[in-house]
């Protein structure tokens, strides 16, 4: 290859990659997503990746559950949610998947998101849903960690208290919540916490040395096109059911990516955002250390997109489907079936 050409492709990987970002990990590809969908969710077990939900034309959730083995490369369908929902809050806990809350179509009228309050249990062994007490709020775009043997979920999207509205639609009153409530499997009950100080939905999460840090999200409205984005980091300790002071933020103000923990770093990737001049979605990937309180940008995601599961197996950070632009073309569908896989680099 000619010098001139060699260093006009090094110039160009220096503009398109952080500094230093070439040693911390490396992308590929893995099987293409079955079913494409957004507003998915991933979670991982027993050496398994897991992608639960989907939202399908006319907000009709699609209650999708896919099983990818990464020593094969394939998926596997699995039975459906009980209750097909989207939005909804998953977490692992001692080998089984737990679902919260989330959005339902309404019986009859115009599309709208109808928060609901229940709670699932899944196996993974058995491929069995199992329904569990019903949360005390209903909400949906809530988030979920596990820490010593409890779940919590956390903030989400709600109609106003009081409000004689069932559904959140885009263009009636609606709010972010900062509710927190505590879910022991042990007992199958309920336990209300300490409100999150900054309510919002649409946001991260990560469980790191039996603390939880909320990261990003949408403050006011549930909808992207009528919300605003924040890049805040929230801490809570369960221990003594208190928040924290407010931790460095997030380099990319976002919501609506997906999450994962490694390591005792919580990684963060894709999102949306909207605007009078954009409808976007991200490429971004970057790792909150709660031991330093500090951020750290990664190599960029192969294809921009939100609504993405994602979740770690191993050594590797995987990325299944999601829409690849921002939400609210009438008409317009473009959900991928990529799967982008990134692989630590030893640190």
């Amino acid at each position: 290859m000619p010098a001139v050409m060699m260093l006009a492709i090094v110039t160009v990987l220096m503009m398109i990659t952080p500094a230093g970002a070439e040693l911390l990990g490396k992308w590929s590809k893995g099987a293409p997503f079955p079913e494409p969908s957004e507003e998915l969710v991933g979670a991982s077990v027993g050496g398994k990746f897991y992608v639960f939900g989907g939202l399908g034309p006319g907000w009709i959730p699609q209650g999708l559950v896919y099983e990818y083995d990464p020593g094969s490369d394939r998926w596997t369908k699995k039975q459906p949610m009980a209750l097909p929902s989207h939005h909804v809050a998953i977490t692992e806990l001692d080998g089984k998947l737990y679902a919260f809350g989330g959005f339902v179509p309404p019986e009859s009228g115009p599309p709208a998101w109808v928060p609901i309050n229940s709670a699932w249990e899944y196996d993974p062994a058995t491929d069995h849903w199992k329904a569990l007490a019903p949360m005390p709020s209903k909400r949906g775009s809530a988030v979920a960690a596990a820490v010593n043997g409890k779940i919590y979920v956390i903030g989400g999207a709600a109609v106003h208290p009081g409000s004689s509205e069932s559904s959140l639609q885009p263009a009636k009153p609606h709010r972010s919540v900062g509710t927190v409530e505590e879910y022991d499997p042990k007992t199958n009950s309920w336990a209300q916490r300490s409100s999150m100080p900054t309510a919002r939905n649409h946001a991260a999460i990560g469980a790191v040395n039996n603390k939880i840090y909320v990261i990003g999200g949408r403050l006011g409205s549930a909808f992207i096109f009528t919300a605003s984005n924040t890049n805040v980091v929230e801490e809570y300790d369960p221990a003594t059911d208190q928040w924290g002071l407010v931790k460095a933020k997030m380099p990319t103000e976002r919501s609506g990516g997906a999450w994962a923990v490694y390591k005792n770093r919580i990684y963060v990737g894709g999102g949306e955002h909207q605007d009078n001049y954009l409808l976007a979605a991200f490429r971004a990937l970057e790792a909150y250390d709660p031991a330093t309180n500090s951020w750290e940008e990664l190599p960029k995601m192969p294809m921009p997109r939100h609504g993405l599961a994602g979740a770690v197996v191993g050594d590797r950070l995987y990325f299944a489907s999601g829409d690849i632009q921002s939400a609210g073309i009438t008409g317009m569908r473009v959900v991928t079936d990529s799967h982008d896989i990134f692989e630590f680099s030893p640190r």
